[in-house]
């Protein structure tokens, strides 16, 4: 096996299988443990992991051009030639040259890259503290820069699918290790992939992301046209997405690269108060909009919606502590005339609170561009507990379907989980199916007219729509028994667990 330049073994282009892959990734994680805090080892990892991938694939274009040139160097240090600019010193070999006050020669390298390449790698690497020599010393960054220099990243090494597949690994190994903050960035791709499924996005459609996170409904929609319809390709240019988090929307567009998007743009920013996509001085139309948004945002910038330019309080002001049907005003406003479907995730309690949120619904339901309303489990989501829901909106309905709307009761739908439940293949198939099906199944689904709706007080909690099938199953006393002491015990758990919080809070003395 051929050896680095400190002797170090180093994986051969033949042998970079995915699970090797996805193993020397976490090990690189598992080196910042200790001085790094868990939730930002992605802040650390992913960076790296981009600047050896742009090193090395720079050093395989080059190799190639020399190839081509019949090994003239001049020919070779032409631009275009390259995927991206590297600079002079900026290469992994130089920082890796380096043995002092390595975190100023990482920082460096990587704004030379960002500052050569500003169209598409503007502060791409984050906003990490290399620096900061008391989490990061010399001797735990020259261990990281070692791990990694330990495999070729090339395109001939490891390829995009690869690559990406490892990519989205380390993203999903992140949030298990932060569960409670991991809901900013990730949505289970199950969920992802049910909505996307359910979108159905097609060659050459434009995609939307407004609460993009790392990136995973756009690729999810790259996936689904490359398996489905045909060239991804055409995609290529029609891939949006903005995020308020800079690290988040950094590993977002990195995501993106790594799996091989050619053209795509992932702005930086506040969606509600400072939307980034235009046409004119319109809000920019996308075929498809998607987005599993913060749940019930408390500062989501009311204060500007009042006088909305953009027009997308059309159905009323949502209330100023919980931002739900800001997120949906804006993604209805964003949806193509003719085309544009959306799906969104939000909390059970946006299908029925009352007050303004009430009203707002009620102004949407009499647009009749609800299609359908999908009840999902408990413990899904990263950071909460609480089962979701899935709205599904389009422009133009089926004419067999106007005033319509299907609603779908699928929180029976996942695996146990010890942390967290898990929605598996079968249950997306399924819960698709239902919804592709558009028909009255009893405990599950029922196809309910916008006057029943309406006679409810535009109230769309489920069970007011759909009644649980009842389980015919024989209990025997012993099973009742137990079902009703563990009741009893996590009624007690929960009455101690209130009770503390109040006494920290200082409510109760």
């Amino acid at each position: 096996m051929p050896t680095s330049q400190q002797g170090t073994p180093r994986l051969t282009v033949d042998n970079i299988t995915l699970n090797q892959l996805e193993s020397h990734l976490w090990e690189a994680a598992n080196i910042l443990r200790g001085p790094v805090d868990a939730a930002d080892f992605k802040t650390y990892v992913f960076p790296l992991l981009f600047f050896k991938r742009l090193s090395d694939v720079h050093d395989e274009e080059h190799q190639a051009a020399l190839a081509e040139s019949d090994g003239d160097e001049e020919y070779a240090l032409f631009p275009q030639n390259y995927s991206f600019q590297v600079p002079e010193d900026c290469h992994w070999r130089d920082v890796r040259a380096i043995t002092s006050n390595i975190g100023l020669a990482l920082q460096k390298a990587m704004r030379g890259i960002e500052k050569a390449n500003p169209e598409t790698l503007y502060s791409i690497f984050g906003d990490a503290g290399w620096t900061n020599k008391e989490r990061l010393p010399d001797s735990l960054l020259r261990d990281l820069i070692e791990h990694f220099s330990r495999i070729n990243l090339g395109n001939q090494a490891a390829k995009a699918d690869i690559l990406g597949q490892s990519y989205e690994y380390l993203i999903k190994k992140f949030a298990d290790a932060t569960n409670k903050k991991a809901g900013e960035f990730y949505t289970p791709r199950s969920v992802v992939r049910l909505m996307v499924n359910i979108l159905d996005p097609k060659e050459g459609e434009s995609i939307y992301d407004p609460a993009c996170g790392t990136g995973g409904m756009l690729l999810e929609a790259i996936h689904h046209v490359k398996e489905n319809h045909g060239d991804d390709r055409t995609l290529w240019g029609k891939l949006f997405g903005q995020e308020k988090n800079l690290t988040t929307s950094a590993i977002a567009r990195m995501n993106l690269f790594l799996h091989g998007a050619a053209d795509f743009q992932i702005v930086r920013g506040d969606t509600l108060r400072n939307p980034a996509f235009f046409t004119g001085d319109s809000l920019a139309s996308f075929d498809c909009v998607i987005a599993n948004p913060p749940f019930s945002l408390e500062k989501w910038g009311d204060e500007v919606w009042a006088s909305d330019p953009y027009g997308r309080n059309f159905a009323g002001m949502p209330p100023a502590k919980t931002g739900d049907y800001a997120w949906v005003q804006h993604m209805i406003k964003s949806m193509a005339p003719k085309s544009g479907r959306m799906a969104v995730v939000l909390p059970h309690g946006a299908l029925f609170r009352m007050g303004k949120e009430g009203a707002i619904r009620q102004k949407i339901l009499n647009m009749d561009l609800l299609d359908a309303v999908i009840g999902l489990g408990p413990n899904l989501f990263y950071g909460t507990g609480l089962a979701a829901c899935i709205l599904v909106f389009r422009q133009r309905k089926e004419p067999t379907l106007k005033n319509q709307v299907l609603i779908i009761d699928a929180s029976k739908e996942f695996k146990t989980g010890r942390a967290q439940n898990e929605l598996l293949p079968e249950h997306v198939e399924r819960i698709h199916r239902w919804y592709g099906d558009y028909v009255n199944i009893k405990g599950i689904s029922r196809v309910v007219t916008l006057e029943e709706i309406a006679a409810n007080d535009y109230n769309l909690n489920i069970p007011r729509y759909v009644e649980p099938a009842v389980d015919q199953q024989e209990v025997t006393v012993e099973e009742a028994m137990n079902r009703l002491r563990q009741s009893a015990e996590a009624a007690f758990a929960a009455e101690e667990k209130l009770l503390a919080i109040l006494t920290r809070e200082g409510i109760l003395q």
